[in-house]
């Protein structure tokens, strides 16, 4: 006899979460539309979240601010606080774990939870997931939207397709009801299809997520191999387990918590940016930020990688390409020159609006390679020295005089996360 239990998983989805936080700490809003949004001085005058009131003036995620404020002139524009956000999203998560110790962040605003072994405590699904809905509520302000199923991908598909539409903001989707349920829905609906997906498998005959469902396996990866190469075939797969609710991967605690395979940083530049020392001073300040970061989780980097996307917007122009360097290391100077090397071999002149800096094939930093032609132990002192002054007084409590020019951009990205502001 099979005495393992029947899995229940949920995911939680926090409504318009950055416009719901703003509202929780601004009442004066509550009935107003209101939306997070960029600095559109620096090109990044984009809605980042709007709120259900604003939603219905058409306002939608993603749609530049002067386009937003054309649709609903009355709208209460907010710039993002990312680190506030960071830290409700981490108050909800201690919430979650208050039912289970199964609970795997999907993004800031949704997280899985695994409440299988505890149903014992708090009651049936539906129950439990009422229960966390009053609670993120009361201490937080925001409301959550809570798709129950047997696995992830079902769970993800239960929340994204009915909860976030039904007044209840919860909805239990059975495996045994998938056909019922869910392949009658538009291929768009489902998770993992976007627009230019949906316009292929249009293109292949397939417009629900049933055609997808029932059809076999090795017919649909030869279709997709017909349409996109060889290399679909994993693709294909993936869509076709996802349209069968197929998925055995578990609730897995700390995710975001394995050693990285890279560690890099990219920019868009407040104009452009056309004479070399204006680019240097970019790519070096990028190339401290990288170093700075795998030194503080521990790593050297064998390969370099530099990306740079030149104007005009409509055309543009740019590259992304790689080196191996003779030693790994994350000492700033030794990338710098290496990133240097390879911007200017693959650049074409044109004025750069986006640069990026990347470091892989990551090994420990216990150990190092000695050289005759650098002090490496002066170096790492250094460098240990000035990373402990950040760590304490801000990344911009010092910086290279490079950095104080009017290309510097070292104390502006110093106010930011993610390229929005803490």
């Amino acid at each position: 006899m099979n005495t393992t239990p029947h899995r229940v998983v949920m995911l939680a989805d926090c409504q318009s979460f950055y416009a719901s936080v703003e509202k929780a700490d601004h009442p004066q809003f509550a009935d107003k539309p209101v939306v997070v949004a960029g600095d559109p001085a620096r090109r990044s005058g984009i809605i980042l979240a709007a709120c259900p009131i604003a939603k219905r003036y058409g306002v939608t995620t993603a749609e530049r601010l002067g386009e937003a404020i054309g649709k609903c002139p009355d709208l209460v524009v907010i710039r993002p606080r990312m680190q506030h956000y960071i830290d409700i999203s981490l108050r909800i998560t201690k919430i979650y774990e208050e039912f289970t110790d199964l609970v795997e962040v999907f993004s800031i605003d949704e997280q899985f939870l695994d409440v299988t072994g505890t149903l014992h405590l708090f009651g049936d699904p539906e129950t439990i997931a009422e229960a966390i809905q009053l609670k993120v509520l009361e201490q937080t302000g925001v409301w959550v939207r809570v798709g129950i199923s047997s696995n992830k991908i079902l769970a993800k598909i239960a929340t994204d397709i009915w909860a976030k539409k039904n007044e209840r903001g919860i909805f239990t989707l059975p495996r045994t009801q998938i056909e019922d349920l869910l392949w009658g829905q538009p291929v768009q609906k489902m998770f993992g299809v976007g627009s230019r997906m949906t316009a292929h498998l249009g293109r292949l005959g397939i417009y629900t997520v049933g055609e997808i469902a029932r059809t076999p396996l090795p017919r649909l990866q030869q279709m997709f191999r017909a349409r996109f190469g060889k290399q679909s075939d994993i693709h294909a797969e993936v869509l076709w387990r996802t349209a069968n609710g197929l998925d055995d991967s578990p609730v897995t605690p700390g995710t975001f918590n394995t050693a990285p395979k890279s560690v890099g940083h990219m920019m868009t530049l407040p104009r452009d940016y056309i004479e070399r020392w204006e680019v240097e001073t970019v790519l070096l300040e990028l190339t401290e930020e990288v170093c700075r970061d795998c030194r503080r989780k521990g790593y050297r980097g064998s390969v370099v990688t530099v990306s740079c996307m030149c104007s005009p917007y409509e055309a543009p122009t740019g590259f992304s390409r790689q080196m191996k360097m003779p030693d790994p290391t994350n000492h700033t100077n030794t990338v710098f020159q290496a990133a240097k090397k390879l911007f200017y071999k693959f650049w074409d002149q044109m004025p750069v609006r986006r640069m990026g800096v990347t470091l892989s094939q990551l090994t420990n930093d216990q150990g190092y390679q000695l050289t005759f032609f650098e002090d490496q132990v002066k170096y790492r002192a250094l460098e240990k020295a000035t990373d402990e002054l950040k760590d304490r007084y801000g990344s911009s409590a010092i910086v290279r005089a490079s950095s104080l020019t009017t290309a510097g951009q070292a104390a502006e990205r110093s106010l930011k996360i993610g390229g929005h502001y803490k």
